[in-house]
Order: structure tokens, then sequence, then C-alpha cells
């Protein structure tokens, strides 16, 4: 199987090396390594060179990671696509095991899997696996925003280039907004139960982590986008209105002590699109919680749970 292992890099010079060796020791697979430098100002280049002809490379000037992802499949000859975040790295199986465990190679347009998540403090690592990703509908999964990290999937070139590659102006949540076009475009989501890809949580200076409300209003456009596709071909199931009202909630909840006015107006959206829909029994809402929102409503639910963790502090 023709693979193309694409990775962008900006100012990873801590982490390129271990990215590309990842990607040149994947067993049993003829893959093509291709790194673009987007205008790294320290030695990422000069880890990137290093390489030789291993590897393909290029640089030019800082324009931004979706920029620099177009132009990986632009260079890429590849049938499917790899894309590895320069501070992250696969285990030696990740691309050939995804292409064994696939229902259907031939039909399929992205292979999506559970992700190892590695969290960085003070020189300590813990991992924790996606284990919460199961085979499911993809619109639930992209909804639930459990669809894969990144690098933790494999995309068919020639469907990423039917929809136009990825976003260039794209800030935040961009493989979810990739995600959303693909499936409104008809694309065929298998889903690979091995967890063989690394995401490293290292720096709070990452896109998504500067801003988390910022992040979540991104969140909500893209949902709020993929209920109106779906209501609009008459595809809006009772599963997916479900997800859609546990993802506001949640989100709602994420945000209420940063900007109450927000998480209160998500709430309401809510409750607005599933006047019916109960809270569903999972970490986000316990008994307690579900019953208070039932009763009393948002604010009030909100108020009690802030009392309780202020009880249980130190």
């Amino acid at each position: 199987m023709n693979v193309s292992i694409l990775i962008p890099c900006f100012n990873a010079e801590q982490w390129i090396s271990e990215a590309i060796e990842s990607a040149l020791g994947q067993d049993s697979i003829n893959a093509e390594v291709i790194v673009v430098d987007d205008g790294s100002t320290d030695s990422s280049l000069e880890e990137i060179r290093a390489f030789g002809d291993a590897i393909q490379f290029e640089s030019g000037p800082n324009q931004g990671g979706n920029v620099a992802r177009n132009r990986l499949l632009e260079l890429a000859s590849g049938e499917w696509l790899q894309y590895l975040d320069a501070d992250d790295y696969l285990d030696k199986e990740k691309v050939s095991r995804q292409l064994d465990e696939a229902r259907n190679l031939n039909s399929a347009d992205v292979l999506w899997s559970p992700s190892v998540y590695e969290y960085w403090e003070d020189d300590q690592v813990s991992e924790h696996v996606t284990q919460d990703l199961e085979d499911e509908d993809p619109w639930v999964a992209l909804i639930r925003w459990r669809l894969s990290q990144t690098g933790a999937s494999l995309w068919k070139a020639s469907t990423l280039r039917a929809v136009g590659g990825w976003k260039p102006d794209q800030p935040r949540c961009q493989e979810h907004e990739l995600y959303l076009r693909l499936l409104m475009h008809g694309a065929n989501f298998q889903f690979c139960p091995s967890a063989l890809s690394y995401y490293r949580q290292w720096s709070l200076d990452t896109v998504c982590r500067k801003d988390p409300t910022l992040t979540t209003r991104t969140r909500m456009e893209i949902v709020t986008a993929a209920e109106r596709f779906l209501e609009g071909n008459d595809l809006l199931t009772q599963d997916r209105k479900e997800a859609a009202f546990a993802t506001r909630m949640q989100c709602a909840r994420s945000v209420f002590n940063n900007d109450a006015q927000f998480a209160r107006s998500l709430a309401q959206l809510a409750r607005q699109h599933g006047r019916k829909l109960r809270l569903p029994a999972e970490p986000w809402f316990p008994r307690l919680y579900r019953t208070l929102f039932h009763t009393f409503g948002f604010t009030f639910a909100e108020s009690v749970a802030a009392m309780a963790r202020g009880r249980q502090k130190p």
C-alpha cells in the first residue's frame, strides 16, 4: 500500500527528530516521508536536514499549520495519507495495523482510531488512551467530539483533495472542520480499534489551549453546522439530536466559570433544540446534577455544583 507520511513543523526542535524517526520506522509499508517547515525560527530546520535523502522536505515563510498541511497534500504521491504533527509520534505498527483493521479498505475514505495522549508537566509524563472511542455513527462521533485527533487517522488522498483539503484560515478545531466537510461530502468513515499514535500535551501555548472559551465557540459553530446540514437533508436522527443536546450541555458546563453568560446561552439553546431530551448518565452529568438540572434549571444546578466543589477543597 502506497502511503505518504506528512509532517508540518513550526518551532519543534525538541520533538521533530523523534517524529521523523517514527515515520521512517513504520513496519510493512511503502511510505514516503515529507516534511514542510513552516518558517521555524529555532533549530528545527537543522534537525530536519540531518535526515538527508531519507526524507523529502522543503521550507518557507510561516503561513500557518493548515497552509503547510495543504502544501504537503500537494507534494504527496501516496494513496493514503498519515499526517503527523511535529511534536507527536507513531508506534512502528500504526499505519500497517490500521490498514489491516479496516473493514473494507476499497470503500473507505477515513480510517479513525483512538490515540494515546501524553501529558507532560515538569518532566513528568502520564498517558491516557482515549478509551471512550468506539465504532459508532461518525456523525455522532463528530458532534460528541470523539473523532480522532489528526495523527490518529489515515486519510484517502483523493477524497481529501475532492473536498479542497484543509481550510487555510481555520484558526482552531482544524481537523473537526475538515471532518465535517468530509461527512457532508459523503465520505466513508471506518473505525479501527488500535491506539498506536501518540499525541503530546506539553504546552499551554497551543492553539486550542490558549483560549478555551474561544475554542468552545468554534466547536459549537461546527456542531451547529453539522446539525443544520443533517436537518436540511432529513438525516437528523434521534441519536444525533441527543448527541447535539449532550454536547451543548457539556460545553456549557465547561465554560460556566469563565463565561457564565455564554454558558447559559448554550444551555438555553440545548433546551430549545431538545425540549424532551434528558441528560445522559455520564461523568459530565452525575445523578444529582441531572436531577437538579431537569428540576430547577442550568444556573441552579451549576450553583450547587460550585458549592460542592468548594467544600471538597482542602
